[in-house]
C-alpha cells in the first residue's frame, strides 16, 4: 500500500464510503449485481450519507482476501484518501464449512482440457455438501480471520489515523452446498468480538440483522445470500454503527 503524503480530501471532494466484502454485498434475490445497483446495502448507506461507494469484493471473499486487496488493489488506494469511513464486510465465509482446501477449490478454473475442468468442479460440488456436515475445518481458522482485520485496520491507521472503520460478524444461512451446518459461525464470533475490543473497530451483527430474514425464506434461493428485505436490515445496522462514530 502507498506510504502516507497523498493530498488531504479537499472540501469539494465527495466522501466515499469504501466496502471490502464478499459477495453477500452485491447478491440478491436473483443473484449477483453490478456494484452500482440502488438496492445492495453499500449504496443504499451511500445514499442515506450523501457519499459516493467504492464496492471492492468477489464471491468467497475471506478477511485475507480483504487484507490482500487492501494491499494490492489501486482501486482501494485512490479510494482511502477520500474515504469517509470503511467498512470491512468479511468474516461470513472464514466461518462456512471447507472441508477441501480453499485453494484447491481456487485451482480448479485452471484446469484444462475443459472437460477435465467440468469433471473436477462436478466432483467437488458432490464431496462439498457431504463433508461438510462435519462442520470442520472452515474456510480461515477464527484466529486468522482476526489476525487478517488487524492486520487491515493496522495497514489504514498507519495511513490515516482518523479513519473510522467498522467490521461485520458473521451472517447466517440455510444453505444446501454446505449443508446447513455453521458451527464455525461461533467460534468465528468470539475471536473477532475479541478483535474488536482490543482494536476499538465497532462491530455489526449480520446475522442478528438477517437471521429471520433467511430462516423464512425470504432470502436468495440459494439460502445464503439475501432479498431486498436483508440488504435493507443490513444498510440500517451499518447506517447505525456509523452515525455512532
Amino acid at each position: 500500500m502507498p506510504r502516507p503524503g497523498w493530498p488531504p480530501m479537499s472540501g469539494d471532494t465527495r466522501p466515499v464510503l469504501l466496502v471490502l466484502a464478499d459477495s453477500l454485498a452485491y447478491y440478491g434475490p436473483a443473484g449477483g449485481l453490478p456494484a452500482d445497483h440502488p438496492q445492495i446495502w453499500p449504496n443504499l448507506v451511500g445514499a442515506e450519507f450523501g457519499w459516493d461507494v467504492e464496492l471492492i469484493g468477489r464471491i468467497g471473499w475471506t478477511c485475507r482476501d480483504a487484507y490482500w486487496a487492501l494491499t494490492q488493489d489501486p482501486r482501494v488506494w485512490s479510494a482511502v484518501p477520500r474515504a469517509a469511513a470503511v467498512v470491512f464486510a468479511v468474516g461470513g465465509m472464514d466461518s462456512l464449512p471447507s472441508p477441501l482446501p480453499t485453494a484447491l477449490r481456487e485451482q480448479i478454473r485452471y484446469l484444462r482440457p475443459p472437460s477435465v475442468r467440468r469433471a473436477v468442479r462436478s466432483a467437488y460440488g458432490w464431496v462439498q455438501p457431504r463433508l461438510s456436515r462435519v462442520g470442520w475445518p472452515v474456510a480461515l481458522p477464527p484466529r486468522l480471520s482476526a489476525a487478517y482485520l488487524e492486520k487491515s485496520r493496522a495497514a489504514l491507521a498507519y495511513l490515516r489515523p482518523e479513519l473510522p472503520m467498522i467490521a461485520s460478524l458473521p451472517a447466517v444461512h440455510i444453505c444446501d452446498e454446505y449443508a446447513r451446518v455453521h458451527t464455525g459461525r461461533a467460534p468465528t464470533v468470539r475471536a473477532m468480538t475479541a478483535w474488536s475490543a482490543r482494536s476499538g473497530v465497532p462491530l455489526v451483527d449480520l446475522g442478528a440483522a438477517v437471521g429471520e430474514h433467511i430462516r423464512s425464506g425470504a432470502g436468495n434461493p440459494d439460502g445464503i445470500h439475501w432479498g431486498w428485505a436483508g440488504h435493507a436490515a443490513v444498510a440500517a445496522a451499518v447506517g447505525a454503527r456509523l452515525r455512532e462514530i
